[in-house]
């Protein structure tokens, strides 16, 4: 079996579960934020909404400055929020698809700047800066919903707002 063929199944349900939270993201609380250090609803949901393109660079090149990138811009409405989670997903699987395990053991580095912040294999990558990362923000982004009185859809099983 194909290391892509066991991480695939785990990529298609993280995603589907991101997108059921993305989905209850009310625009109406776009500006919203628990604390003036916090990033806002808007900022926090667009940074989730982002995540999967870092698959998209990270299997399409061997390093990331993030010096480099332009800033994210918060989305100003639901359906671009949504629209551009679903064009990101999409991309990133079509990536996923055709990758094979060499290319999974090739080493990749993120840096800021001159700072090397890190350099492992893709697949490390993949686990680490990609999936656990959108799973830790998606985590934060459940705590902004509930302060908001927005139910939860279920994510690993049933919410309090969601019992079978």
């Amino acid at each position: 079996m194909a290391i892509i063929d066991a991480l695939l199944p785990e990529f298609d349900h993280e995603m589907a579960t991101t997108r059921r939270i993305l989905d209850r993201v009310p625009e109406a609380q776009f500006g919203w934020r628990p604390h003036v250090k916090s990033m806002s609803l808007a900022e926090l949901s667009g940074h989730v909404a982002n995540i999967p393109h870092w698959c998209s660079i990270t299997l399409t090149g061997t390093s990331l400055d993030l010096s480099t990138l332009d800033k994210t811009k918060a989305p100003e409405a639901r359906a671009d929020l949504m629209g551009g989670f679903d064009k990101r997903v999409a991309a990133a699987r079509a990536q996923l698809v055709k990758t094979t395990d060499a290319e999974l053991f090739v080493p990749w580095t993120l840096k800021q700047g001159e700072h090397e912040v890190f350099t492992m294999p893709r697949i490390s990558v993949l686990r680490t800066f990609v999936m656990n990362h959108l799973i830790h923000h998606r985590g934060q982004l459940t705590v902004y919903l509930r302060l908001n009185d927005v139910p939860l859809p279920a994510i690993y099983g049933p919410t309090a707002d969601e019992q079978p």
